[in-house]
């Protein structure tokens, strides 16, 4: 993969000894997913330690006999190395990897980074017409006067 997502809140983390996912709740609010819910999409970075996720939890785990998991996180590894946010950390990828206390090095993964695709008026006008024709029959995106999809001007 060429280009790798930045994970935000929201992501899908799994670890490899749970039995469930949990999602990632990002402790920083100085920095946002540039995206229409950037308000909600903080962005997750190396200084997620501890107990980063909504609800604690990965089910079941492996290493404690199959009783309830409470996930530790030690640290990060993977990260975006060359932007550093205020709070010291680095930014997560979608490949980045956690490493808990209980499970050891590293056990947990994102499974889906927490950011959502939107279609901007710029990619609209630049796509291929007979393409977007074949794909949405019912509405030519090229139409100044379709109000159908109102798509933001600067996203």
């Amino acid at each position: 993969m060429s280009e790798k997502h930045l994970v935000c809140s929201g992501a899908v983390c799994q670890c490899k000894f749970g039995t469930t996912p949990d999602k990632l709740k990002v402790k920083q609010k100085g920095y946002y997913i540039n995206e229409t819910d950037a308000s909600k999409k903080a962005i997750a970075n190396t200084m997620d330690v501890g107990q980063p996720f909504e609800s604690n939890t990965f089910g079941s785990c492996k290493k404690m006999n199959n009783n309830p998991c409470k996930p530790a996180i030690t640290k990060w590894q993977g990260f975006y190395e060359k932007v550093n946010l205020q709070n010291g950390g680095k930014p997560l990828l979608e490949d980045s990897k956690a490493t808990c206390a209980v499970g050891g090095s590293p056990c947990i993964d994102i499974t889906f980074h927490g950011q959502t695709a939107n279609v901007t008026k710029q990619q609209a006008e630049k796509g291929n017409e007979d393409v977007q024709a074949q794909l949405n029959i019912l509405v030519n995106l090229k139409e100044e006067e379709n109000t159908i999809l109102l798509i933001p001007e600067n996203t």
